[in-house]
């Protein structure tokens, strides 16, 4: 039983490493792919290779278990740096970049007003008992994916700088704006009153979220190969970017949405719960979310709304 359990425990525990130290295992395989080349091709680890090969089993040993733990730290390392790199990919800068970002939030807060003009006419186009053409139908898909990629038109005080920024932005504004709930209030709330199957899909979207953040990340340490071999610009540059413009906003995307699933399907749980009256009609829904709001955030001495009875 014991010999199972602890082949059990290895197991995940391997499974763990591999995982965080997957591309970490890659970075450092392309750093010596950039040496190798550097000094003359693969014969070059010949040498190396033949040195280890005649020391004891001992060294053998101490200089593998080196290598993977320096492996392992630099993996630790840049997963840290994953969060605070994702803020500033949404555009949450030092005070000293607030002209620029004030900047870019407006530039981005007038196209939204501008989409938000043609998605009208383009809506007026497609909407029984108007038969659309096919291009009228795909001028309004393209124009309804760019409007729930950023938070609401009318509301540029909301806006950040980049396009990632404003995609996690409209996932939390769009609970508020349908419900009343605001998400950076209820969510922790709302957290473990969600079924362990849509917190798993969550906790699952964030985690490739951050995947790909560190993938940015490690691109851009590949630069530091450059004394070694030229290529190593364009090719970390161009890992970063298209990770930053392409990856990033499309998990950022899945992500948002799961949120907003969650206030859809499950937001009675937070009425239940605290034992608030839940809203009669959709008519009332925004106002009743905004009260709950204000009392989580601050609590109430009134003596209105009556407390259901506990669930």
């Amino acid at each position: 039983m014991l010999d199972e359990f602890w082949k059990a425990i290895g197991g995940k525990l391997a499974d763990r490493w591999a995982a965080l130290a997957a591309p970490a295992l890659i970075f450092w395989l392309a750093g010596l792919a950039a040496w190798t080349h550097h000094n003359g091709g693969l014969h070059t680890l010949t040498s190396h290779t033949a040195w280890l090969d005649r020391q004891t089993p001992t060294v053998q040993i101490l200089t593998i278990t080196t290598c993977l733990l320096t492996i392992a730290a630099s993996a630790v390392i840049v997963n840290q740096a994953a969060t605070p790199a994702l803020r500033l990919l949404e555009g949450y800068w030092p005070p000293f970049a607030d002209p620029l970002r004030h900047r870019l939030a407006a530039r981005a807060a007038r196209r939204a007003a501008d989409d938000q003009t043609a998605w009208q006419a383009a809506y007026a186009a497609v909407r029984p008992p108007a038969v659309p053409t096919s291009r009228q139908l795909a001028a309004y898909t393209r124009l309804e994916q760019r409007l729930r990629r950023r938070p609401t038109p009318g509301a540029p005080a909301y806006y950040l700088p980049t396009p990632i920024g404003n995609i996690l932005r409209a996932a939390e504004r769009r609970p508020a704006d349908k419900y009343g709930l605001d998400t950076i209030i209820c969510w922790p709330r709302l957290w473990p009153a969600l079924p362990d199957t849509l917190r798993a899909d969550l906790l699952a979207a964030r985690a490739t979220l951050d995947t790909a953040t560190t993938t940015a990340l490690w691109g851009l340490l590949f630069c530091a190969f450059t004394p070694l071999t030229w290529l190593a610009i364009p090719l970390g540059l161009a890992v970063t970017t298209l990770t930053v413009t392409t990856v990033i906003p499309a998990r950022a995307h899945t992500f948002g949405d799961l949120i907003e699933t969650a206030y859809d399907t499950h937001r009675t749980a937070l009425y239940s719960q605290l034992r608030w009256p839940l809203p009669a009609t959709p008519a009332d829904e925004k106002a009743a979310g905004q009260a709950l709001t204000a009392y989580l955030l601050r609590g109430s001495d009134r003596p209105t709304p009556t407390f259901t009875p506990p669930p």
